[in-house]
């Protein structure tokens, strides 16, 4: 595989991840947007602000092209976390604008410098902050799909949305009555699996 075409499935996988990220806030209020939906505070313009943040640092700084973006919750003396939430004080559209920008950042870097260029983390261990290109920007992959799975299940639980983009939405058809007949067909096999693993334990 040429490095052109490496590059254009990497930028492929990662701006699904980005884009899946966003739709995830489509149609919700001000409030269920940041509201916690977890006992670790997870909420989903949170994890647009991280995921924010990550690729600025791997995509960006990683490999001396610095962005220049006032990123106060990752300096030093931060509060612990304060990546992960948003003020109320910061708007949707200032954090959904810097992710844009991160995105573009990101970008650029990657059509700037070959794969096998490598880069220091800021963030890691001296002797082992070296990385390539390749490497972080599978890293940012990886990371963004996980926070995009996050959210996919932070909004199902939060109104019943589910799918992984505008028209793919990639679970099986079915009506409510449908989902709430699997849902207890689900419940039943894991009571009955519970069931037998006690009964082999006490023989």
């Amino acid at each position: 595989m040429t490095s052109t075409a490496a590059k254009t499935d990497l930028r492929f996988y990662l701006q699904c991840a980005r884009d899946a990220l966003l739709w995830k806030l489509e149609g919700l209020s001000e409030y269920d947007v940041r509201r916690p939906a977890t006992p670790t505070g997870t909420n989903l313009l949170g994890l647009v602000k991280h995921a924010a943040g990550v690729e600025l640092g791997y995509l960006g700084d990683t490999f001396g092209r610095p962005s220049g973006e006032p990123l106060p919750w990752l300096e030093d003396g931060a509060e612990a976390n304060a990546d992960m939430w948003v003020t109320a004080g910061e708007s949707r559209e200032d954090v959904v604008e810097l992710y844009r920008r991160a995105w573009a950042h990101a970008d650029a870097t990657i059509d700037a410098l070959a794969l096998d260029t490598v880069g220091r983390v800021p963030w890691w261990a001296d002797g082992k902050d070296e990385v390539t290109l390749h490497h972080a920007v599978t890293r940012v992959i990886a990371d963004t799909h996980r926070h995009a799975g996050h959210a996919d299940i932070v909004r199902e639980l939060m109104d019943g949305a589910v799918g992984m983009s505008e028209g793919n939405v990639g679970v099986a058809p079915g009506d409510a009555a449908w989902w709430e007949d699997h849902r207890g067909r689900l419940e039943r096999a894991a009571r009955e699996a519970d069931r037998r693993a006690a009964q082999d334990r006490v023989r």
